[in-house]
């Protein structure tokens, strides 16, 4: 009967005493929390989804219709302003060229004809006159008759009025000659239309038509982008996108990249965003564009907006209560568990808030909630990383 007390009163000494020690480490025994440090040149970033487009894009066709004979580019290829891309059959416009043109030479020899009409029309006139005026001379003197001093008058006034008109046939023949030379200029505009030529430095990105093909005015040919303006278009949501401003930095990943950022910045922001997702259309330009770009590919955008030069951050995780930039956190002062209302100010791409206020100087805040979490308890603090 002893030793039957004796071993029930050893049992509940040994459940009081795991009792005592449970309520000890879970009431008293001081818990372990991960803080928040602070951190140094921390970006505040903003995340947008965009693909890589072409500023200057641009679809070529003749001004003619015609027949292609040649096609002198190909997908891929850069040309030079000026470069030729391809060639319509153009016999038919040469032999228009050559029609205008003997037709100038023409028009150069009426020149030299009339020209030499009014040379003799202005020597008879010199001669009448001559013979006018001595008939007039003699009429004076009764030496002739008034019928031969009217004769001699009519001569000089005929060959006047010769003068006048070869004057005329010259202005007309240089009249006939700008009008070949402007005939032969527009035959050899349009034979130049015959040639297809890149507009700017291009990159060809389409290939639409082949040799044989019959062509109609402007149908296009190929498509060309200037591959100096090729930049990322992405989208940012319209609730984070008021903090972005032009030449502002920028993250590119591609989407065959993902293992690094190439380095951008803002070049655009459009003034008219998407009404139906309600995003703001933002293009990004590449600092260093490489040359193996490809058009329409998937790109992340993660544009730097300011740059603090220090803070304290935690994880939204670790807020309880959180609502327009206020919050409550757990702290650690002077060895011992608190609860502080923070003010809130950036939020970085990781769910980590920016701390503005409400911290005193002496406190820790807790980066990471877990059990056990009680105002007043002894805490103390653990080296790593938190979320």
């Amino acid at each position: 009967m002893n030793r039957r007390r004796f071993v029930l009163g050893a049992v509940l000494l040994a459940v009081a005493a795991a009792a005592a020690s449970g309520v000890w480490a879970q009431f008293f025994r001081p818990i372990t929390v991960q803080i928040a440090h602070v951190e140094q040149g921390v970006p505040v970033e903003v995340f947008g989804l965009g693909t890589v487009e072409a500023r200057v894009a641009s679809k070529v066709g003749f001004k003619i219709s015609g027949v292609l004979v040649d096609v002198s580019a190909d997908v891929g290829d850069r040309l030079a302003k000026g470069a030729i891309l391809a060639r319509l059959d153009d016999r038919e416009q040469m032999a228009l060229v050559a029609r205008a043109k003997a037709a100038e030479q023409e028009a150069e020899a009426s020149l030299q004809k009339a020209n030499a009409a009014l040379e003799k029309a202005q020597v008879n006139y010199a001669n009448a006159k001559t013979i006018n005026e001595r008939r007039q001379a003699l009429l004076q003197g009764n030496s002739t008759s008034i019928e031969a001093a009217q004769t001699a008058q009519a001569a000089e006034d005929a060959s006047h009025a010769d003068v006048d008109l070869a004057a005329s046939d010259v202005l007309v023949a240089k009249a006939a000659i700008s009008d070949a030379k402007a005939q032969q200029q527009q035959e050899a505009a349009k034979l130049d239309f015959h040639t297809l030529t890149a507009p700017y430095d291009a990159m060809v990105t389409e290939r639409l038509k082949e040799p044989g093909s019959a062509l109609a005015v402007g149908e296009p040919v190929f498509s060309l982008i200037d591959p100096r303006t090729v930049w990322v278009l992405a989208y940012i949501d319209e609730s984070k996108s008021g903090g972005i401003a032009i030449d502002q930095p920028a993250g590119i990943v591609l989407r065959s990249q993902s293992d690094r950022r190439i380095a951008g910045h803002v070049a655009r922001i459009e003034p008219e965003s998407d009404r139906v997702n309600e995003e703001r259309r933002i293009e990004i330009a590449f600092d260093h564009l490489r040359d193996d770009f490809h058009l329409g590919e998937q790109a992340e955008i993660y544009i730097t907006t300011v740059r603090l030069d220090r803070g304290l951050f935690v994880p939204e995780a670790a807020i309880e209560e959180l609502g327009k930039n206020r919050g409550t956190v757990w702290t650690v002062e002077d060895g011992r568990l608190q609860q502080r209302e923070l003010t809130l100010g950036h939020r970085l791409l990781d769910g980590r808030y920016e701390i503005t206020g409400g911290v005193p100087d002496n406190a820790a805040v807790v980066s990471q909630l877990r059990s056990g979490l009680r105002a007043g308890r002894s805490a103390e603090s653990a080296e790593g990383q938190g979320p």
